[in-house]
């Protein structure tokens, strides 16, 4: 087995330096199963952190249904295929009503950058409107309106950002913080419009993962939306973390949080590893695009990636992991809450669903540095999870919804030491 330190020289060599990983010394993982990966070295690890292998890591219903299909029939959308239909349909029936068509795509930053070109074409605008510590994909134009990431790439001139406020910071009155939020908003919309660009879309991932899961003023994201719309601009809902049942009660992100949303994308989780994506509408937005729009893209949507979806839909259902995300979620947002009661430099708890985390604040300001250690401490009794927020300072604990009972205290009781460890 190839050492650690000669691999990362090999990795340098190929792809480069730049390429972050994870931890300070990072970890050579060689297989996983469900929520286990096994190292190197031989250790396992649970996994607490990724949402991509969202039905478990090389899920057996899933690898059964790509190798079989794979084995049978892969072709792009210009022929006819009935698993490509059966799919859609299956996966159309999780939506409110409404939201009834479907692109499919490769990546969830394909999907976001398809959606930001559909509400630009039927609105007539380019402006839009994201929050000022959010990231949503690789391409020139999401380059263009990340704020939570390091890019050389400057915020283009026709995107406005907002600040996304939390009540667990912010000690002022609730009303007066989503009066000074609704009114930044109408600011940066008054300033697109000055500007020429008008109000194409705001494009927000329902839980504000990225933002470090704020606790919003209530009728925040209801404003939001509604002066979007009375813009002339559409909603976006970025659903890449917090879809698929991870808030334990909803499937969608945006029905949990109240977004009514134009346009919904999806990626990752999707295809439990499977490079698939998804933008979902109304049927009125896909002719208004598609009848102008020959929208074709070769990998989207085949029977090979069609099997994979229908497989992970299938699995939450068999093993009702919506459900188990909601009983497991609340048992571990008692222990978290706990711990933020407990120690002093632990804010608040956060999250909803199995989608968690706790901030960590010293004498009222951020502290990233404690956040890290934790993370580390975590790593050393080889449970992994991580850090969000624009101080990085947020642990982020979003496992596969493959989660079950035997692993959260593992997960709970690694956390409780560490915490008691730094």
């Amino acid at each position: 087995m190839t050492s650690n330190a000669e691999l990362i020289e090999r990795r340098n060599r190929t792809i480069g330096p730049y390429s972050p990983l994870f931890y300070n010394e990072p970890l050579q993982f060689v297989s996983a199963k469900g929520v286990w990966f096994t190292e190197a070295s031989g250790d396992r690890y649970l996994d607490g952190y990724n949402n991509v292998p969202h039905v478990g890591h090389c899920n057996d219903r899933v690898v059964s249904a790509l190798a079989e299909q794979a084995a049978t029939l892969n072709v792009h959308t210009r022929y006819l295929n009935e698993r490509v239909v059966d799919y859609s349909e299956r996966l159309l029936t999780t939506f409110d009503q409404g939201l009834d068509r479907i692109f499919f795509g490769n990546s969830g930053s394909e999907a976001n950058e398809l959606a930001i070109r559909i509400s630009r074409q039927l609105t007539g605008n380019t402006g839009m409107i994201v929050s000022d510590y959010s990231y949503h994909g690789t391409t020139i134009t999401l380059a263009g309106l990340t704020t939570g990431l390091k890019t050389a790439t400057p915020l283009d001139p026709n995107v406005r950002a907002l600040r996304i406020p939390d009540l667990d910071r912010d000690p002022r009155p609730e009303a007066e913080v989503l009066a000074e939020t609704l009114a930044s908003l109408d600011a940066s919309i008054a300033s697109l419009q000055e500007a020429g660009y008008g109000v194409a879309a705001c494009l927000f991932d329902p839980l504000f993962s990225t933002e470090g899961m704020p606790r919003l003023p209530e009728g925040l994201i209801e404003g939001i939306a509604s002066r979007i719309k009375a813009a002339g601009g559409m909603v976006i809902a970025d659903e890449v973390q917090s879809g698929f049942g991870r808030t334990g009660t909803h499937m969608w992100g945006h029905q949990y949080a109240g977004l009514d949303a134009d346009l919904v994308t999806m990626g990752k989780p999707m295809g439990n590893g499977h490079p698939m994506s998804a933008v979902v509408t109304s049927e009125a937005v896909l002719d208004a695009f598609g009848s102008t729009n020959e929208f074709f893209n070769t990998f989207a949507g085949n029977p090979v990636s069609a099997a994979v979806g229908e497989a992970v839909l299938i699995e939450m259902e068999q093993e009702q992991l919506m459900a188990r995300a909601k009983t497991l979620g609340e048992e571990a947002a008692a222990r978290f809450r706990g711990f933020a009661e407990q120690y002093d430099f632990v804010r608040s708890a956060k999250g909803v669903g199995m989608f968690l985390g706790l901030d960590f604040a010293i004498d009222g300001e951020p502290a990233p540095q404690l956040a890290k250690q934790v993370v580390e401490a975590m790593k050393a009794r080889k449970v992994l999870i991580s850090r969000i927020g624009r101080d990085e300072s947020v642990l982020k604990v979003r496992p596969p919804l493959a989660f079950g009972e035997a692993e959260l205290p593992i997960l709970l009781d690694a956390l409780e030491e560490s915490l008691s460890e730094v």
